[in-house]
């Protein structure tokens, strides 16, 4: 695998991961923070533009998987999207600790 396949595993999984909560609150009609909120990332978004944000993330997230060639023939690629779900799930915790209390 050429480097550039580990870049996309990695963003692949970071995708993917912010995939999860912006669908999850979106199809179950509740407010979430998204990039187009005022302030971005920390006021709140409907739950339709939580849908499409997170089927945004998706189809980028899959495009990024198929790019990345992620294969379990191919350890490393296992890796990198692995870490980049580990990455991005832990960027958003500490980004949406306090949602709660906007």
């Amino acid at each position: 695998m050429k480097w550039y396949h580990y870049i996309a595993c990695f963003f692949a999984g970071m995708f993917l991961a912010n995939t999860v909560p912006h669908f999850i609150h979106g199809v179950s009609g509740d407010p979430f923070p998204s990039p187009f909120s005022n302030p971005p990332g920390k006021g709140l978004s409907s739950a339709p533009i939580n849908v499409y944000w997170g089927l945004f993330n998706l189809l980028v997230g899959y495009i990024l998987f198929r790019a990345g060639k992620v294969s379990n023939q191919r350890i490393g690629s296992i890796i990198a999207f692995a870490i980049g779900i580990l990455v991005m799930s832990v960027m958003l915790a500490y980004t949406f600790q306090d949602k709660m209390h906007v």
